[in-house]
């Protein structure tokens, strides 16, 4: 039985980066972070992944609540190499429009939002300063 020929170039791997982001962090620019959360991917930890066979389907996030307070907090990172190795293992690449959904979706319930927590440029924000700054 002939098998059939693989058609089309190998897929590209997916870089778990924002080089813009990273260097925004690097300056501490509010301005260029803002930038560059409006105009381009941010690294989230999650749970879970999304099945392979649902694309659209980004995963479970996961969030930091703080044991004594309760309080919330949505941790984003400029690259999955920043990540630190007590978060879950696996994460997800998700787009500016995707954190604005989240953001408004739980504003109320995120205290905080830090990026690159564990450096090499931490910065925190509240979460409706993000907002604002995604939706200027």
């Amino acid at each position: 039985m002939a098998q059939r020929k693989k058609t089309g170039k190998p897929s590209e791997p997916v870089e778990f980066r924002s080089q813009a982001l990273a260097e925004a962090l690097e300056r501490q620019d509010i301005a260029a972070v803002a930038l560059a959360l409006r105009h381009g991917n941010t690294v989230v930890p999650l749970v879970k992944p999304g099945p392979r066979d649902k694309p659209l389907d980004g995963g479970e996030v996961w969030t930091y609540r703080d044991p004594e307070t309760g309080e919330v907090a949505l941790l984003l990172f400029s690259d999955a190499a920043n990540k630190p190795t007590n978060l879950p293992p696996t994460v997800g690449l998700q787009s500016p429009e995707w954190l604005r959904t989240f953001l408004k979706r739980y504003e109320s319930t995120i205290t905080t939002v830090f990026l690159d927590i564990a450096g090499p440029h931490p910065m925190q924000a509240p979460p409706g300063e993000l907002l604002r700054a995604l939706e200027a």
